[in-house]
Formats: C-alpha cells, sequence, structure tokens
C-alpha cells in the first residue's frame, strides 16, 4: 500500500530571501533521508510561504526491505587460539552484529580463512522511518540563525507549530515544546486554525483560510494580477523577476493594487524613482507605451481587496515621503560644482590602515594611466581617462548618494553631466564599479574599463600591502569580487595585461610622482606582488570552473610563469581545442620530455647559443630547422595555432631522441644539445606548463 506523509513547519515570518533556499533545503534532505533509509516513494510536492515550510510525499513505501547480509570478521588465526576457543575479538564481533560465536561461519578469502556472520535485518515500517524527520528538520541551516525563550536551539524563526501526517495518523515527535498535530494556521488576519484530515487536503484547507500554500501558484497569482493591471490602464509593467521572488515571499494572500505620486517627482532621475519604488518599497514601477516612466506603481498586499483605498493611500504617502527626500537631495547637489564635492574627498577614509579616499583615487589614477598607455588607449581616451580618474569618486559626499546608497557611479554620471563634464568621463564614471557581481554588466568603455580595472587593482594592492587579506569565507573588502571582475574584463576586452609587470611599474611611478602612501605599506608592496598573483590566478580558476575546463588543464595555465589573464585564457582554449586530438597524448609526452631535460638556469639565460657545426646527425638538424620555423612565426600566431606547430614537432622530436644521448660526455655537445632543447621549452611554456597535462 502506498502511502501519503505531510510535514509542516509553522514559523514566525520567515525573511522573504530566505524562504525559497529553506524549502529547497528541507526538499534535498528529505530526498537524501529517505534514500538512506532505502524509503521509496514517488514524489515530493513543497509548499513555503513566510510563516511555513511544508512537504507533501506521495507514494511511500509500507517499509523498508529486509537486508540479507554477510558481515566479515577478523581472521580465523585472531578468533580462535590455538585450543580452538574463541577469543575475545571474536566474541566481541559477533557481540557487535547482534549475533553470538555459534552464528559464526569461516570462509577462505585469499588463501586465509576469515569468520562471518550471516545477517538478517528486517525493514522498519514507514512510520517508524518517518519520525526520524524531526532530526531532518532540526539539522537545516540558515544564513542567519537565533534562539528563543530559554532554549539553545538555533533556528531561522520560532517554531509556532508542526504537522506530521501519515495518512490519517499524527506521527509523534516534538521539537523543544512543540508536538507534531493535524492542526495549521490560516492567514494571520483573514484565517484561523485548521484541521489537517489528510495530507492530500493539506492545500485545499489552507486556501479555504486564505493561504495559498503553493508558492509557484502564488507567485502565478501575483503576475496575472500585475498583468490585468497593466492592461486596465494601457501600461508597460515589466516584471523583474528577483522582485517577483521576494514579493511572493512576503505573502500568503496576494492580491495587486494601483497607486500614484504626484507628477513634479518625474523630474528626479529615473534610476533615483525606480531606486525608491523597486529597492525601498517593493513596488513595481510603470512605464507608457513609448517607455516613459509614469507616476504610478504597482504593489502586493498580503491580504484581499477589503479597505484596499486605506492600503493605496498607505503606500502612497511612504512613497512620497521618501521622494520628496530625493527631490531635496537633487536640488541641493547642485548648488555645489565637482571640485567642491572632490576637495570633500580628503576627510573621507578609504580604511584607516591605509589612507584617504583622495588618496586612493590618486594612485588609481596612476595605474590608469598605466593600464591606458599598455592596451593603446588613443589620446582623446587618455585625456578622458585622467580626467575621470581624478573626481570619479565625487557622488559619495552628495546627499543623494548619501541617503540612496545603490546609486553610487549611477548618480555621479547624471551629476557629471549636468555639471559639464564630457559624455565619456560621465559613463567611466558609472561604469568603474562595473561588474557589480560575480555575473553583472561590464563597462561598455574603453575609458569604464581601465578606469575600473585601475581601481579595484589599487584595492586589492592596498588591502593585501596592509595584510588584510581575505581567507576561508572572510572577504569583508570583497577583494575576490573585484579581482574576479578585473579578470572577466580583461577578457571581454582581450587585453593583454601582464599584471605582476604593472605592479611593479606602479611601484616606479608612486615613487616618480611622489603620490603619499602609507610608509608603512609602501615597503610591503613588492613583497605582496607574488601574492596578488597568486590571488589573481584563484580567479582565472574560479572563472574556468565555472567554464567546465578539465582541471589539469586549468592548473597547466595557471602554474606557468605568465602573468597574462588573456593569455591564460587563450592558452586553455587552444589545449581544450586540441585535447581530443588522436595525437594529443603523442605530442605531449614529447614536449614534455622536453621541459623535463630543461633546467630553470637555461630558461632565465638572456640568450641560448645553439651551433649547428656541433651537430653529429640530421636528427638534431631537423628539430633545429624546426624549431627555429615555430621561433619565427610564433608571436603572429594565436596560441591554438601555435599549439599546432608545436605538437607537429612530435615525431621530429621523437626522431631525436632516438638518436642523440642529450648528456653526452663532450662538454660542448651536451651544453650545445641542452640549449636547443630550451630553445623549445621557452616556447612551450608560453601555452602554460604542459607537465601539469594528464594524457594517459
Amino acid at each position: 500500500m502506498a502511502h501519503q506523509f505531510l510535514l509542516e513547519i509553522g514559523l514566525e515570518e520567515i525573511p522573504a530571501h530566505v524562504v525559497t533556499p529553506s524549502i529547497d533545503q528541507l526538499v534535498e534532505r528529505t530526498k537524501n533521508y529517505l534514500a538512506e533509509q532505502r524509503i521509496t516513494f514517488d514524489s515530493i510536492k513543497p509548499f513555503s510561504t513566510p510563516r511555513r515550510l511544508a512537504l507533501l510525499i506521495s507514494g511511500l513505501a509500507d517499509k523498508q526491505p529486509d537486508v540479507e547480509e554477510e558481515v566479515k570478521g577478523p581472521a580465523k588465526r585472531i578468533a580462535q587460539d590455538k585450543d580452538g576457543n574463541w577469543t575475545k575479538a571474536a566474541q566481541g564481533f559477533a557481540r557487535g552484529q547482534g549475533a553470538s560465536v555459534d552464528d559464526i561461519i569461516f570462509k577462505e578469502l585469499k588463501g586465509e580463512q576469515y569468520v562471518y556472520v550471516q545477517k538478517h535485518e528486517t525493514g522498519q515500517t514507514v512510520s517508524e522511518v518517518l519520525t526520524g524527520m524531526k532530526d531532518v528538520t532540526m539539522a537545516m541551516t540558515f544564513p542567519t540563525m537565533m534562539k528563543w525563550g530559554s532554549y539553545k536551539f538555533q533556528y531561522i524563526r520560532p517554531i509556532r507549530w508542526l504537522i506530521a501526517l501519515l495518512d490519517d495518523e499524527v506521527l509523534p515527535f516534538s521539537i523543544l515544546d512543540i508536538s507534531t498535530g493535524r492542526t495549521s494556521q490560516g492567514h494571520r488576519f483573514l484565517g484561523h486554525e485548521v484541521e489537517i484530515a489528510r495530507p492530500a487536503d493539506y492545500e485545499e484547507a489552507l486556501t479555504s483560510q486564505f493561504v495559498i500554500a503553493d508558492a509557484a501558484k502564488r507567485k502565478t497569482k501575483i503576475r496575472q494580477q500585475i498583468q490585468a493591471l497593466a492592461t486596465e490602464h494601457n501600461w508597460t509593467i515589466d516584471i523583474d523577476e528577483d522582485l517577483l521572488e521576494e514579493v511572493n515571499n512576503l505573502v500568503e494572500w496576494p492580491t495587486a493594487f494601483a497607486g500614484h505620486f504626484d507628477a513634479k517627482y518625474l523630474t528626479i532621475p529615473d534610476e533615483v524613482l525606480i531606486t525608491s519604488m523597486k529597492d525601498h518599497q517593493r513596488f513595481f514601477y510603470v512605464r507608457d507605451e513609448n517607455g516613459k516612466l509614469l507616476p504610478n506603481f504597482v504593489s502586493v498586499r498580503n491580504g484581499n481587496d477589503q479597505h484596499l483605498d486605506n492600503v493605496i493611500a498607505g503606500n502612497e504617502k511612504v512613497l512620497t515621503a521618501r521622494l520628496e527626500d530625493a527631490m531635496f537631495f537633487y536640488e541641493e547637489d547642485q548648488k555645489h560644482d565637482i571640485d567642491f564635492y572632490v576637495n570633500k574627498l580628503k576627510s573621507v577614509s578609504f580604511h584607516d590602515k591605509i589612507g584617504s579616499m583622495t588618496e586612493h583615487m590618486k594612485r588609481t589614477g596612476i595605474i590608469a594611466n598605466l593600464i591606458g598607455q599598455r592596451v593603446g588607449l588613443s589620446e582623446t581616451e587618455l585625456a578622458d581617462l585622467q580626467r575621470a580618474s581624478e573626481i570619479y569618486k565625487f557622488d559619495l559626499v552628495t546627499g543623494m548618494v548619501g541617503e540612496f546608497a545603490e546609486l553610487q557611479g549611477v548618480m555621479g554620471e547624471k551629476y557629471a553631466l549636468l555639471f559639464g563634464e564630457k559624455p565619456a568621463v560621465a559613463q567611466a564614471i558609472r561604469e568603474h564599479y562595473m561588474p557589480v557581481s560575480a555575473d553583472g554588466s561590464l563597462p561598455q568603455s574603453n575609458v569604464g574599463a581601465a578606469l575600473a580595472i585601475a581601481d579595484k587593482y589599487d584595492s586589492i594592492t592596498a588591502f593585501f600591502a596592509a595584510d588584510m587579506i581575505p581567507n576561508g569565507s572572510n572577504d569583508p573588502y570583497a577583494l575576490r569580487r573585484q579581482a574576479f571582475g578585473i579578470v572577466r574584463i580583461l577578457r571581454d576586452r582581450k587585453w593583454h595585461l601582464p599584471l605582476l609587470k604593472m605592479g611593479q611599474d606602479f611601484e616606479i611611478a608612486l615613487s616618480n610622482k611622489h603620490v603619499e602612501f602609507n610608509p608603512e605599506l609602501t615597503a610591503n608592496l613588492a613583497s605582496s606582488r607574488k601574492r596578488i598573483q597568486e590571488f589573481m590566478n584563484d580567479r582565472v580558476r574560479q572563472w574556468f570552473a565555472g567554464q567546465h575546463v578539465r582541471h589539469d588543464i586549468v592548473d597547466a595555465v595557471t602554474s606557468a610563469d605568465t602573468t597574462d589573464v588573456v593569455n591564460m585564457l587563450d592558452d586553455a582554449a587552444a589545449l581544450v581545442a586540441h585535447v581530443d586530438d588522436s595525437n594529443f597524448k603523442d605530442a605531449i609526452e614529447a614536449l614534455t620530455r622536453v621541459a623535463r631535460l630543461t633546467k630553470q638556469d637555461l630558461l632565465d639565460a638572456p640568450s641560448l647559443p645553439v651551433d649547428p657545426k656541433l651537430f653529429e646527425n640530421d636528427a638534431e638538424q631537423k628539430l633545429y630547422d624546426g624549431v627555429n620555423d615555430v621561433k619565427a612565426h610564433f608571436d603572429d600566431r594565436t596560441p591554438e595555432q601555435n599549439y599546432q606547430a608545436l605538437a607537429d614537432l612530435q615525431p621530429v622530436i621523437d626522431a631525436y631522441f632516438e638518436a642523440n644521448m642529450v648528456m653526452d660526455d663532450n662538454e660542448a655537445i651536451r651544453r650545445n644539445r641542452l640549449n636547443q632543447l630550451a630553445q623549445l621549452t621557452k616556447l612551450t611554456i608560453h601555452l602554460g606548463d604542459l607537465k601539469q597535462l594528464i594524457v594517459k
């Protein structure tokens, strides 16, 4: 007989952003538990609202299958003494299996006799197994945990009721002072307690008490209600999916409604209005058919349409107060010029161990110029980059950003244009924050991209020099995100920027320009370079992980001497493109054989002279000619083309080793051959440390 089981955890209101991950976690933990307990089932249907996490499991088996197994114990020579008496080892083994020594049998394994016990385990009933859902429930983890009462137990919010219903029977267990039953709670204001007779009745019973427990159905209802309002008023509403998810997890019985605000506030930039509505009030903003923002909004109430006018008026009042503040700051901020705000940054701390925001901007300007020169920006772009670096943080001390921190950069661009700055400069001010997340949008302009890299690189350099390096999950200054942003921007722009060389140039430029920097940190800059490179390489590995690139290829391209992110990415792409070639294994083995014979001192040598007069056979001449041909075109080819050219040398390399003893007794010949192999190795390391590749 198939069974149904209902588990409901009733809670105080859960933060909206935690609801969906929590129910997903409960489903996953339940699946794992049932699998461990060998209980089969057909399906698990999740339910979630701000006040409950619930599961309806259908098609549960009656019981666990019985288990017949043969358990192996110690060797016979250990289990019995010389007189054939059972030792303590044998007795303990039998006792541990719920048997006696009389149940022991002997079997031979690899030439030796061992003791065995035939073990029969009767499967538990489904009701016995499901009482273990108490432990599943209590084992859940959350981003934030709290205690309540005098209990030490922690959970996302206090548990207020529990339902554990197998068919029509309550499975008894307790968590703290809450015992399982069959009584659920309806909507906090519209509903009341409701008895659940059987698991299948759960959804309908809660609907009668103004709770739509199915999150997907609730979301669909909200979407339909918003669309109905848009159709009624001839509005365009682009439903933000993240906002819809959040709103859905704030309500149990949704009712969408439309509100209005004074059209005078439309003189404020759209971004400010949208931030006020979407981020602060969880409202959906409204546009006309031409995309122009309208003085209207749509929100969702947790309740029915009774007294909706009062609800609308209340929401309009709250939004108006926030827009009034925004209007005030917008007008006040324009009473000063950019120089006024830039001057104020002298008193704003970047970090108390590092210096002021002004000093950070000066260092960023130096780095930005180095980047611009290296990647070939035009004179106009370099001039725009210089101007942007001088002012790009000015909006931090404006009243608008003080009130709406989310608008950093956005208001910088708006105000820069109002104050007469060039559009390219204003755009770079906004773009220097990009990307704001792991998969966020990237700068669209060269000037913005260079400023974004420079700002992030200075932050990383400064914090590393101050020995404030991320460890474990601790990254208070988001340095990992900033480093990953640099990787993404470099890849997007295809800018070749050797970071170690840039670090050296930065230190020289700091000295030459006499830019103020905490003296205690200046001495740490050079020693931090290697750690910064390793940190950046980890972010490159993070990018490769997202692309599911083979780990050995990742190790190969990130373990080499290159500090150019784009080269690492291109080298990996070249290896990935050829990894399935029929000759990949032979080619890599040939090239790595050469690399293993090459010592580091030769790789560091400024020149590696090879004298053809010392060649003793044609194999040496053919390798010499082949390497010179690859070398002559190496800089003009793509990494993939260079890989193919090197792979084509495989039969020549094999023939060379067949015909020659590299470590010849004649010192001149030995040195000549080692130099010849080192020349080839210097080419292969441009593709990475090929010795890291797994080709077996």
